[in-house]
């Protein structure tokens, strides 16, 4: 048991793609398929799914603070949310909540783009299974895919075009925050002041400051493929009403 929260972890490193990944990545997309099946749940049990999901990240994220702290790794420089996944975990737990429809479109958008590309390539340094790390980073990330895939399934939600619009405003504003904030505490938030020091998708999009500008269409392509399917449904509905 001491080894699951181990400073210093004796056992397998984390493997992109190693079995105990591909496992938990499978994991993820079954639970989220399986949310097809809560359509037309009672509003108890959407409640209780609702704020269990929630507490899910509250727990996840606390914990990870807490095991930061305690092996004395916590700082200022790489422990305050202000990363996207970081700040979706805070957002995303008061929006399930709460029902707030304007955070979830920050979620939907954000929260699956981001977080996806976190389970795909998760910063989890050299802590594989069955370390806490690995654990956590799994469920923290799932868990904000699951929030907005769970919220607009199940509850009803959708965004609109107008989504894209405030998305693309708060997310460059928020982005020259956490720009200001790196060049104050010489931290790297939101991997704009340099690349991540773990492998990931950035390294392919040239050096800085170009990889952000990368990022930032990336972005804007990811964002239009997960509307897509609601302005597909839109065209068709419009469409029909015409008839």
């Amino acid at each position: 048991m001491s080894q699951f929260f181990a400073k210093d972890w004796n056992g397998a490193p984390f493997q992109l793609f190693g079995p105990p990944h591909v496992i938990a990545l499978i994991l993820v997309v079954l639970v989220n398929l399986s949310l097809v099946r809560l359509r037309g749940a009672s509003l108890k049990t959407r409640r209780v799914l609702r704020y269990g999901l929630a507490a899910m990240l509250v727990i996840t994220e606390s914990l990870w603070h807490i095991w930061n702290w305690s092996i004395g790794q916590w700082t200022i420089q790489t422990m305050l949310p202000l990363h996207i996944c970081s700040a979706m975990v805070w957002i995303c737990a008061f929006m399930l909540a709460t029902e707030n429809h304007t955070l979830y479109e920050y979620i939907y958008f954000l929260g699956i783009g981001a977080a996806s590309q976190a389970l795909l390539t998760p910063d989890a340094g050299r802590y594989g299974f069955p370390h806490f790390r690995f654990f956590q980073v799994i469920l923290s990330h799932g868990s904000i895919v699951t929030a907005a895939v769970y919220m607009t399934v199940v509850e009803g939600f959708r965004p609109y075009w107008m989504s894209l619009v405030r998305l693309a405003i708060a997310g460059n504003v928020y982005m020259a925050f956490v720009a200001l904030v790196n060049a104050l505490l010489g931290s790297n938030y939101m991997f704009i002041a340099r690349k991540p020091d773990t492998p990931s998708l950035i390294d392919l999009l040239g050096p800085w400051p170009w990889y952000i500008v990368s990022l930032e269409l990336i972005a804007l392509v990811v964002c239009l493929l997960l509307y897509l399917p609601f302005a597909i449904r839109d065209w068709r509905a419009k469409g029909v009403a015409a008839q």
